[in-house]
């Protein structure tokens, strides 16, 4: 063992052991002390920057707030015996267990329906619906991508929700998807739909951004696996779709992209062009990806129907990292059914993500409505006679009051976020390339800061968090607007979010939105449930567009 003659030898010969360095270290050990410039100065061999009297003034605060949150931590009890929530996967182990997936999903119903006359009305139709049409020949995939490629770039001007279209490879593939459907090769629901991809999944020889400007004409090799097994099931890419700045907001290098219902305001994000385009009838489905909010808080803002699946039921390979323990992927549709068919195609383990393994998938799912166990919360007893509570009475479910777990620091542990993608994009913050991050510059540089030790305990902490919520599940089946978003990302639950509604309110679109979380690996019945509820509830309105066009949208977004 190391003297503390011998340390303070050592700290001193590396420029450390003055006088104003050990008062700075016996501020920091008090509980109460606030961090100063003065600490930072002489903490940065901690992390290893060398930061500008701007940078430190600008991360102050964030590191108080750190250390406050992580007093939290420290207060919480955990046996010795807890591991961490993070589990370490040899090679051998890539891939997961279970049986490869058996794609055979399909609509509830097949009979095809008869085309719109109205370009408009057709491009607004779900998978279900736009699949039977191309099944039964009365529109082409050609046809189709065409029409979507023209309103990409009639309403994208006004959305900003597309980075790159890409037209080249969407015309060879509607052109394929056309000879097999003609010849009776048929892939299943998703033959011929066009689709678009967030712009962090990888797509060879087109851009992969990021949503940051010092990416805009980067082309990484290879596809995702995403978009490989959408390939396989016949599905058309049509665009990259825009994402707030590495995955956070709805600010992206091209300007902040807009909800379809209401142009003066931001999507939200950070699937924040996969959730607008949908919505807005630009393209059949897109894929998006969640951390802590990025499918549902912009499908609850634009009134899209949108999946986060289970942590580890999606292949991430080919994604840009942000939280290897919290990143997830997930369908974006114009209903329940559609993020079911495109579940079904792009689920399953791959042996590259080590997260990602195989568990049964079925659609249709038929379940026993009367047997099923609804989890509210207490307040939601007012609202029993209103969708979506008068329709799952009417199917017959049984209500149980529930609360979520609680004395968890979940503040804190969302730090999780900012540790890793510290960790992932370390280079590019130690070279200051940091241009058009939105805030993760300060968040990420702050987060050098939290020590190993208390990342460790909040794996720990957020393993306990993980057997209280499992224990929760275990009395209820479904849990139905519980404000659950923090604690699920979590824990790895799935949620679907979907609109009941509408309405329009002080000159503003105000959606009213279904959100349910179901079991682990349990998306059938979840989403069972929340597509028969889709239905009771019927179609809606679709945004006005064309009226959006006639007028004058202004530079500056109200985000409210």
């Amino acid at each position: 063992m190391i003297s503390r003659r011998a340390l303070l030898t050592t700290l001193a010969g590396l420029g450390v052991g003055t006088a104003t360095f050990q008062r700075a270290l016996a501020q920091l050990a008090q509980d109460d002390g606030a961090v100063t410039i003065e600490n930072l100065q002489q903490a940065q061999w901690i992390s290893g920057y060398d930061l500008t009297d701007e940078e430190q003034s600008a991360i102050l605060a964030q590191v108080n707030r750190d250390k406050n949150q992580l007093g939290e931590l420290r207060q919480c009890s955990i046996d010795y015996d807890v591991a961490p929530a993070v589990v370490f996967q040899t090679l051998a182990h890539q891939g997961g267990a279970g049986e490869a997936p058996r794609r055979g999903a399909v609509p509830r119903e097949s009979h095809p329906p008869q085309r719109p006359q109205d370009d408009a009305q057709l491009a607004m139709l779900p998978i279900t619906e736009l699949g039977s049409l191309l099944r039964s020949r009365q529109i082409s995939s050609v046809e189709l991508t065409q029409l979507y490629l023209e309103r990409l770039k009639r309403y994208d001007p006004i959305l900003h929700c597309v980075v790159t279209l890409t037209e080249d490879l969407a015309q060879r593939q509607a052109e394929q998807a056309d000879r097999e459907i003609a010849a009776g090769l048929y892939r299943g629901p998703l033959h011929g739909i066009p689709w678009g991809a967030k712009d962090l999944i990888r797509v060879a020889d087109y851009p992969t951004t990021w949503g940051i400007p010092g990416f805009a004409d980067r082309c990484l090799p290879g596809n995702a696996t995403v978009v490989e097994r959408l390939r396989e099931a016949g599905a058309v890419l049509v665009a990259k779709t825009s994402l707030g700045a590495l995955a956070m907001g709805d600010k992206w290098y091209g300007g902040t992209t807009r909800n379809p219902w209401n142009p003066r305001q931001g999507s939200s994000g950070s699937s924040a062009g996969s959730v607008a385009a949908t919505v807005a009838g630009l393209l059949g489905f897109a894929i998006g990806s969640e951390t802590l909010g990025s499918i549902l808080t912009p499908s609850g803002r634009c009134a899209a129907t949108g999946l986060r699946p289970t942590f580890g039921r999606i292949s991430r390979d080919g994604c840009m990292p942000l939280s290897w323990t919290m990143d997830k992927l997930g369908p974006i549709c114009r209903s329940v059914e559609d993020c079911a068919l495109v579940l079904d195609a792009i689920h399953g383990a791959d042996g590259r993500d080590p997260t990602a393994v195989n568990r049964p998938f079925e659609w249709p799912c038929e379940i026993d409505f009367r047997r099923l166990r609804i989890g509210h919360l207490a307040r939601h007893a007012e609202q029993f006679e209103r969708p979506p509570w008068t329709v799952l009475r009417d199917l017959g479910c049984q209500f149980v009051e529930v609360e979520l777990p609680s004395g968890f620091p979940v503040l804190a542990l969302i730090q999780t976020i900012s540790i890793e993608g510290a960790a992932v994009f370390d280079s590019l913050l130690r070279a200051r390339q940091t241009d058009g991050w939105n805030t993760w510059p300060g968040s990420f540089r702050a987060a050098q800061f939290i020590s190993a030790v208390d990342y460790v305990r909040a794996m720990r902490v957020r393993r306990q968090l993980m057997e209280a919520f499992e224990s929760l599940m275990s009395g209820v089946d479904i849990l139905v607007n519980c404000s659950d978003l923090m604690q699920t990302n979590l824990t790895g639950h799935p949620s679907v979010i979907f609109p009941a509604s509408v309405e329009q309110r002080d000159g503003r679109f105000r959606p009213q939105m279904v959100t349910m979380t179901g079991r682990l690996f349990d998306e059938s019945r979840l989403l069972a449930v929340a597509a028969a509820c889709q239905r009771m509830i019927g179609p809606l309105a679709h945004p006005p567009l064309e009226e959006w066009l006639e007028q004058e949208i202004p530079g500056a977004v109200d985000d409210q």
